[in-house]
């Protein structure tokens, strides 16, 4: 056996041995299940289920991560054990992270003023794993959410900590190619759509709702017919984020993606171009525009203008 396999064997038994440790005991929400909370997560995806509201709402089920966030300033009795193991995985060189999944078990609803309790364990750490970002190790979380001593919920969460892969530039020189748009036979429409230059934007013909992204049914009323709406261009920025890391060969960050509110009511996510991200602002208004990326890749981007 190599001195590189060795090392590779000791390091995977490190880590093997954090399964089983806890992250956080009995942990205590920093705040108990909230009204505007919820509001503020409806809103925000757009969810008008009257379940959500009234006096006898319901916190909607996939919230329940959310009522076990630290924030910014995290939670103060943690056990270190996942931040020894996130520092164990940095030392060995995966210091790029990516959220791959999580899965969700619901055992009771969560209705405002509920305090909640949680407990987390580290499930798993997987064998060393190659993806097309790089080679790292597959990092599970078990959170058994509780409300006075009984569980309400299960969440897993599970992220990839990678050293990111090398890639090389073209014969020519050229930045990498952007990732290609995953089209299957339900949104298909949309990318001929933008291919000709047009955001198409579907509407259901039974109720008449009009819905982004492409979906085969109608949320508001189940009907599967629909017909397709040409969006006008006009938008706000709703909400935004700036992309410093981790670095990707085919972009060049710091960048801004919004989350744009069309004129038309539905929103959309894509980049802000034209004006310095330092600049970005909620409220922004914006102008859509079709930017080719490669001889196959258009993408609609939006033009800000800055204050």
């Amino acid at each position: 056996m190599s001195g590189t396999e060795e090392a590779r064997d000791a390091l995977e038994a490190r880590l093997k041995a954090y399964e089983g440790r806890p992250a956080a005991t009995a942990e205590a929400g920093r705040d108990p299940v909230n009204a505007p909370m919820i509001r503020h997560w409806c809103e925000a995806i757009g969810d008008t289920n009257p379940a959500y509201s009234g006096p006898d709402a319901i916190a909607p089920p996939t919230m329940l991560q959310a009522w076990t966030m630290g924030g910014l300033g995290g939670h103060a009795g943690r056990a270190p054990a996942y931040e020894e193991l996130l520092a164990l995985l940095d030392e060995a060189g995966c210091t790029a992270v990516v959220a791959t999944d999580c899965e969700q078990e619901y055992v009771r609803p969560l209705r405002p003023g509920d305090e909640i309790t949680f407990d987390t364990v580290i499930e798993s750490v997987s064998d060393r794993k190659t993806t097309k970002l790089g080679t790292g190790h597959f990092v599970t979380t078990r959170t058994v959410v509780r409300v006075a001593g009984e569980a309400a919920g299960v969440h897993r969460f599970r992220i990839l900590k990678y050293a990111p892969a090398r890639r090389e530039t073209g014969p020519s020189g050229q930045q990498e190619r952007r990732p290609r748009p995953v089209i299957n036979r339900d949104n298909a429409g949309f990318w001929e759509g933008v291919r000709r230059h047009r955001l198409l934007i579907q509407r259901c013909t039974a109720c008449g709702t009009l819905r982004f992204p492409w979906l085969p049914g109608c949320a508001s009323c189940g009907a599967q017919e629909w017909d397709t709406v040409q969006a006008c261009g006009d938008g706000t920025v709703y909400s935004y984020v700036v992309m410093h890391h981790p670095p990707f060969p085919a972009f060049s960050p710091p960048f801004a993606v919004g989350l744009i509110e069309l004129a038309e009511g539905v929103r959309i996510v894509s980049d802000v171009v034209g004006v310095p991200y330092g600049k970005v602002r909620i409220g922004m208004s914006v102008r859509l525009e079709f930017r080719r990326y490669d001889e196959e890749l258009v993408l609609p981007v939006f033009q800000g203008t800055a204050a």
